[in-house]
């Protein structure tokens, strides 16, 4: 696309009728993915809240020193799992701040005492212990990767993620929300979005918005996700997250986004990224599920029923009834699919180490979503 037909397009999707961009959305999400919404049922572990990074809207990360500061013990971390387990979940959600041990004393002594010098070794180790003492799919939500990195998470996971969040290198200066955070240089994200795609990881990302970027910077951010997906055909998902306020954060007055944005941001994603990749919005970030539904999305992402969202712990997850109450409203069906999605469930292509695919063939149907479905709060 050239610099003209871009800026045209941006302008339209910033300011052009909403209603048109939103139906126009919808229909590419109609045509790819029917009328059928899907969520994942998911554990989540926050193997550490420790980070080198210090981003200003971030209530997950504690710094060492904090009483609350900890990395997570294989008993924890197992506990966690098999409480999943036991819950109908079908994905273990691994997510962790970024690379601690290169910053932090603490956070080097704290992995040596469990064996380790570098958080991803530690990392593979937990996601090969959920491999053999469960029967979930582990997916890695680890920031920045170096190629040594992925080679030794990817024989253990089903699927990896980070969010790109943004292109905005304004945002890395002094006073902005990425400052002095080695880890969110965009030209870092991006690397890894492109080792990713050679390795052939099925990958999830997405963006961050309403945390001072522009709108044009968003259509740039999704222009580049887009690019790597034509190249390596890797990015399964990609999340539209909207910023929110807390209190214990550098951002806590900062607005948040409108709706009418949020809506404008999902419908551009829906038409510029290719329409084989899902789109997702947090439902437990807005009540206004159906809205989202029109502008274009066809997934709601992952759904603990058994651990809060730790990067949003102000906002508890939806009940799926009620989640399956909007769909349905919308002429929509609601249905679990596994973190890793239906069309890399094949042995056709190398996305997916033999052993974990098999154990992903044991558990989808012959639709590639979730055999087993089950509504939050059912047991087994």
């Amino acid at each position: 696309m050239n610099t003209q037909s871009l800026s045209t397009g941006t302008a339209w999707a910033e300011a052009g009728d909403l209603r048109a961009l939103m139906s126009r959305a919808a229909q590419i999400r109609d045509a790819q993915w029917g009328r059928t919404i899907t969520y994942s049922r998911k554990a989540f572990v926050p193997l550490t809240n420790m980070c080198r990074d210090t981003c200003g809207y971030c209530t997950f990360v504690k710094h060492p020193d904090s009483p609350e500061a900890n990395i997570m013990t294989p008993e924890e971390v197992l506990a966690t799992a098999l409480k999943g387990q036991q819950e109908g979940c079908k994905e273990l959600l691994f997510s962790l701040g970024e690379k601690p041990e290169l910053r932090y004393a603490k956070a080097r002594a704290g992995l040596e005492r469990l064996g380790y010098s570098r958080l991803t070794d530690y990392l593979r180790d937990m996601s090969e212990l959920v491999l053999e003492e469960t029967t979930l799919l582990p997916h890695v939500n680890a920031g920045t990767l170096t190629d040594d990195e992925i080679d030794v998470l990817r024989p253990v996971a089903a699927s990896m993620g980070m969010m790109l969040e943004t292109v905005s290198r304004r945002l890395t200066r002094r006073g902005h929300p990425h400052f002095a955070c080695p880890d969110k240089v965009p030209v870092q994200r991006l690397r890894t979005l492109e080792r990713a795609g050679e390795k052939q990881v099925p990958f999830t990302t997405g963006l961050l918005i309403g945390i001072g970027e522009s709108f044009a910077e968003r259509i740039e951010a999704l222009h580049a996700i887009n690019a790597a997906h034509a190249r390596h055909g890797h990015i399964q998902e990609v999340i539209i997250q909207n910023f929110q306020r807390k209190p214990d954060i550098e951002m806590a007055q900062h607005p948040e986004p409108t709706l009418e944005d949020m809506l404008r941001t999902i419908a551009a994603a829906r038409i510029i990224l290719s329409p084989d990749i899902s789109l997702q919005a947090p439902p437990n970030l807005s009540a206004r599920h159906i809205a989202y539904l029109e502008a274009g999305i066809n997934d709601w992402g992952g759904i603990s029923p058994v651990t809060i969202d730790f990067i949003n712990p102000q906002h508890e997850w939806p009940e799926i009834r009620s989640l399956d109450r909007s769909c349905t409203e919308a002429g929509f069906e609601l249905r679990e699919r596994l973190t890793v999605y239906p069309r890399y469930l094949t042995t056709e292509t190398d996305f997916i180490n033999p052993a974990v695919l098999r154990r992903a063939h044991g558990m989808a149907g012959t639709n590639g979503l979730a055999r087993e479905q089950r509504h939050m709060g059912e047991t087994a």
